[in-house]
């Protein structure tokens, strides 16, 4: 028996596809499909607000330059808030990074579920419903090379 992917929920062999408790032979699955399900808004929401999260301190660094250079206060002042504005623009440069790496994993996860169909026994069967997008594709993968070798046999 050759193992094409397992991790504690999903295996995959040359025999059967096993999710959770449920098992299905090979044998028995006579059309595999994939689809995606009902987007997360939640998911959109939060590359959003990670956006924001890095235009933020920027926005406000550029309206406090502009402030002091409005407000007609003395020289000292407007440089002070000239300097704070860029400290805060500044800011961003080391949040930067661990938010573009949160929006990176955003979409490695995708935002729609994605679903693994098969017909068993003349009945359309929801095999799997993930998130992770790259789990989804290796799983969906080692499924498909799991029925090539079966039908070579």
């Amino acid at each position: 028996m050759v193992t094409y992917y397992s991790d504690k929920l999903v295996q995959v062999t040359s025999d059967a596809i096993r999710v959770g408790d449920r098992r299905y032979p090979l044998g028995e699955l006579a059309r595999v499909w994939h689809a995606k399900g009902a987007r997360s808004w939640r998911a959109v929401a939060g590359r959003g607000a990670i956006g924001i999260a890095l235009l933020g301190p920027l926005a406000a660094a550029g309206i406090g330059i502009a402030v002091a250079l409005t407000l007609h206060t003395s020289l000292d002042v407007t440089i002070a808030i000239v300097g704070v504005s860029c400290l805060l623009g500044l800011g961003v440069g080391p949040l930067a990074d661990v938010m573009l790496e949160r929006m990176d994993r955003s979409y490695a996860r995708g935002s729609r579920s994605l679903e693994i169909w098969a017909t068993w026994r003349g009945q359309p069967v929801l095999l799997l419903q993930t998130g992770d997008a790259l789990r989804f594709g290796q799983i969906y993968r080692a499924l498909q090379r799991a029925l090539e070798s079966s039908a070579v046999r």
